[in-house]
């Protein structure tokens, strides 16, 4: 699978790259994004570690990172990525997605998701895209529904979180052939979006 740089007049998702570590330990500096992440990002080592870890995978072919780019203002506001990419089976994961909370409940998670979910549906030709999150993520949980994601399930005592306890996670998927559907949807949340900022 070939993956690019994706953007519209509101977002860029841009490949991760080393030369991004300032501008994503600034977006990252914010306690409350990872409350329910696997990982924490307070300093610079741990953007290190994020960085190196998100482009080893890249290497192996198993995820691909993208840093988060307000168009705006041309700063980093967070990361997502595809992961769990598998050809043989024309499927992949959208995860490790985090925004800084001053973008919270705007449109930029949808115009990201957009972008993403129309290049693996009409590029890559893909079956079936999930996105999973803790069972306690209700937020999370919301903004995935909120896509029009199908709610497939849950996995119980799924992943044990940083902290030592035991995480259910929530399964949703979209498929190929529900795609045109969720698309118009997302059109719309978007038209949506751009009415409220007139």
């Amino acid at each position: 699978m070939k993956f690019i740089a994706l953007e519209n007049d509101v977002v860029l998702l841009k490949p991760l790259e080393h030369e991004d570590m300032q501008g994503l330990l600034g977006a990252a500096s914010y306690p409350e994004i990872w409350s329910h992440m696997s990982t924490t990002i307070e300093k610079m080592a741990d953007v290190n570690n994020f960085v190196d870890n998100a482009l080893e995978t890249k290497r192996e072919k198993t995820e691909f990172p993208f840093v988060v780019v307000d168009k705006k203002s041309g700063q980093i506001i967070g990361s997502t990525r595809f992961m769990d990419i598998d050809e043989t089976h024309k499927r992949l994961e959208i995860g490790t997605t985090w925004i800084t909370p001053a973008f919270w409940r705007t449109a930029i998670n949808t115009n990201c998701k957009y972008l993403l979910l129309q290049y693996c549906f009409e590029v890559l030709n893909l079956q079936r895209v999930q996105i999973k999150t803790d069972h306690e993520n209700l937020r999370s949980q919301k903004a995935i529904e909120r896509l029009g994601a199908t709610k497939e399930g849950v996995l119980r005592n799924h992943m044990v979180r940083k902290d030592g306890t035991v995480r259910h996670t929530v399964m949703y998927s979209i498929t190929q052939q529900e795609w045109p559907q969720v698309k118009n949807h997302l059109q719309q949340l978007l038209i949506d979006a751009t009415e409220k900022l007139r």
